[in-house]
């Protein structure tokens, strides 16, 4: 496999926000019906949204951390008797450091940092990260779950080979945690909003097992692989142990340091 990302899908993504449009050098565009583009980020009252602009798009995309999935799985996900909590190593009252270096939308990492581990998120691109920081900050503003976010879930916009490579030895976390793109589906079901979105914007992953490499040499208590279940383990080195949830598998790696 190569070790750089494969071409994207050809998108076009239009900034309705002057600011963001400078800051993420994207055409600046007010009028969502001129031709020419695929995808607007817009910056509502409420929150930053990537909207499809194809006559039968989904709804919007956007970060979340307060309601919806991310407070259901927060409150009634199962604490660390959950597949995620396991697969990372939370036991008892232990709580980990962990990159998680294939951030996505943040699902998975807010529900870590809700059962106490410090998680960094490095996303590569740079308009996931923008909808990243929105939600973040939102979060922040929340009474309950603020305080909580503030100290213990940050962003960084970065290729992560390159970020995990370049960490000082104080700065490596315990646990690396990837989750690369899915494979496509084989079935006719469309994948939900938020994975085509990802798809569109980040596009594949061929770079995985060079990025499971560099997670190998940083963590320093393991790495964590999560995958569809039936999916094949990344190339490179087997995994030590597999934790199987109803329709993911997390491949456990662990480490062994002199």
């Amino acid at each position: 496999m190569p070790d750089s990302p494969a071409p994207l899908p050809v998108i076009s993504v239009a900034v309705a926000d002057p600011l963001l449009a400078a800051e993420l050098q994207l055409p600046l565009l007010t009028d969502p019906t001129v031709p020419g583009f695929t995808h607007w980020l817009v910056l509502t009252n409420d929150r930053l949204e990537l909207r499809e602009l194809a006559p039968d798009a989904p709804g919007p995309v956007y970060v979340d951390f307060l309601s919806g999935t991310a407070a259901h799985r927060r409150r009634f996900g199962g604490g660390r008797q959950q597949p995620l909590a396991r697969a990372v190593g939370l036991k008892g009252n232990a709580t980990l450091s962990v990159i998680d270096a294939t951030a996505g939308l943040g699902g998975d990492a807010f529900v870590l940092v809700g059962l106490g581990c410090t998680v960094r998120l490095v996303e590569r691109s740079p308009i996931i990260a923008a909808l990243l920081r929105d939600g973040l900050r939102r979060a922040m503003q929340d009474p309950v779950i603020g305080p909580l976010v503030k100290e213990h879930l940050s962003l960084c916009i970065a290729d992560s080979r390159d970020f995990l490579q370049r960490l000082d030895e104080t700065q490596r976390p315990e646990v690396v945690y990837l989750d690369p793109m899915y494979p496509p589906r084989r079935k006719t079901a469309l994948a939900g909003k938020e994975m085509r979105l990802l798809r569109q914007v980040a596009g594949a992953d061929p770079d995985a097992p060079a990025l499971l490499d560099a997670a190998l040499t940083c963590a320093r208590r393991r790495v964590v692989v999560k995958r569809p279940r039936r999916a094949p383990t990344l190339i490179g080195p087997p995994p030590t142990l597999h934790i199987i949830a109803p329709n993911t598998r997390f491949d456990v790696y662990l480490l062994q340091r002199g």
